[in-house]
């Protein structure tokens, strides 16, 4: 086993801090071995925090790369993960699509990198504000994904992914996404947890044999990344990626279970979380900073004597299918919201767009209303939340549809333009 520092202390601490800074303390509690920094806003303090780490000695044997672009990042990250190291980085929008060549890389090697994602709008036109078009849009490179809500999410859902994605029956990538400047510059307490606490949560860090399916050692000589030809096991090796990412579900639902017990925190199943959604009628899925205003906006609406409910989406990839069937089951009508987009398909949402397909072909679920709305960062009332409860409501009640359905989708609160 690797020789835990003898210096390495952190106790119990509640702080005030960004989204930001709890990225970097959560990568410092989980004891990350290399980081690989490269600066994009909204995420540059992510790794700015962790160099300040590094540099004051508060992450003994931590190795801090800099490198020359985002593309690199993720090379450097790759390469850390083969030799048996726990890594970490963070990026944002244009830089999480320079990656895009690596991550099929990194995926494809089922290693357990975690990153941290301070989403934010494609360019152009220009964006640097909450979007989450840019993790979205990664959908099927085969890295998990999560969306955070708070600050205290941020860092206890990257401890999380850390027991996720290093169990030997899955080995794959995450993102942990958040919105930019919403999460990740505001500042909220957030609890850094005792460190012996969080190393009797976290798989213990590799010694030299590396990781059981990939590893860098002279004596054990291993080809890697070679061609396979078509009548090789490539369609094969997809398929593993693809069974890993349904075993995840499971793991993902055991480390909250574990996670609540030892911490006493709790975001429902691990891979949803429901909100006064037995009694009701209808029901909004959302996801990201917004889902926490949901929550009072249903309280709202409830005490306008509606039955109305909300469902926190926290992981896109592996897709809840079967909890989402089970919500779908409960209302008679659906909201999905999405921050982000799908040009071109069934729904204008990538969100909303999984949920009709989780739905396909099973009877009795609830009806969907597609909404996008806060794109680019642009602000999302209460009063605006407590409006599409509203539109809901009578949509199920009367069968009109909402104003600025366009598509078969609601683009809510669409600016007047010529």
């Amino acid at each position: 086993m690797v020789e835990t520092p003898k210096d390495f202390i952190q106790k119990e601490e509640n702080v005030i801090i960004k989204g930001n800074v709890a990225a970097a303390y959560a990568a410092k509690s989980a004891r990350v071995q290399v980081i690989s920094a490269y600066p994009i806003t909204p995420q540059t303090t992510v790794v700015e925090k962790l160099s300040e780490f590094a540099d004051n000695g508060e992450m003994p044997g931590t190795q801090y790369i800099k490198v020359e672009s985002e593309h690199s990042v993720l090379a450097s990250i790759i390469g850390a993960s083969k030799a048996g190291t726990r890594t970490f980085t963070a990026t944002s929008g244009q830089g999480l699509f320079y990656m895009h060549e690596m991550l099929h890389w990194a995926a494809g090697a089922r290693l357990p990198i975690v990153m941290a994602i301070a989403s934010r709008g494609p360019a152009p036109p220009w964006n640097i504000w909450a979007d989450f078009t840019d993790v979205l849009s990664q959908r099927d490179t085969g890295w998990m994904s999560a969306f955070c809500s708070s600050h205290q999410e941020i860092y206890d859902e990257i401890l999380m992914s850390y027991k996720v994605c290093e169990d030997h029956n899955i080995l794959l990538p995450k993102f942990v996404a958040y919105g930019g400047f919403i999460l990740s510059h505001t500042s909220k307490p957030v609890i850094i947890e005792d460190q012996d606490k969080v190393d009797n949560f976290l798989p213990p860090l590799l010694d030299e044999e590396g990781w059981p399916h990939i590893w860098m050692d002279p004596k054990r000589p291993m080809m890697f990344g070679n061609l396979i030809m078509p009548s090789g096991f490539y369609q094969e090796f997809r398929l593993k990626i693809h069974d890993a990412h349904i075993r995840a579900k499971e793991k993902i639902i055991k480390a909250a279970q574990e996670f609540k017990q030892l911490f006493g925190r709790g975001y429902g199943n691990g891979l949803i979380q429901e909100y006064k959604m037995d009694d009701a009628e209808v029901g909004m899925i959302i996801y990201g900073d917004l889902a926490l205003q949901m929550e009072d906006a249903v309280d709202y609406v409830r005490e306008e004597g509606y039955k109305v409910g909300m469902v926190k989406l926290r992981h896109f990839r592996p897709f809840p299918t079967e909890d989402i069937i089970g919500v779908a089951k409960k209302v008679k009508l659906l909201g999905v919201v999405d921050r982000a987009t799908a040009f071109g398909s069934q729904t204008g949402g990538p969100v909303s767009c999984e949920v009709k397909a989780a739905l396909h072909g099973t009877k009795d679920t609830a009806n969907i209303l597609p909404i996008i709305n806060g794109l680019g960062g642009r602000e999302v009332t209460l009063e605006q939340q407590k409006n599409q409860l509203r539109k809901l409501v009578k949509f199920n009640e009367t069968g009109e549809v909402p104003k600025d359905t366009i598509h078969g989708t609601l683009w809510d609160c669409l600016l007047e333009v010529k």
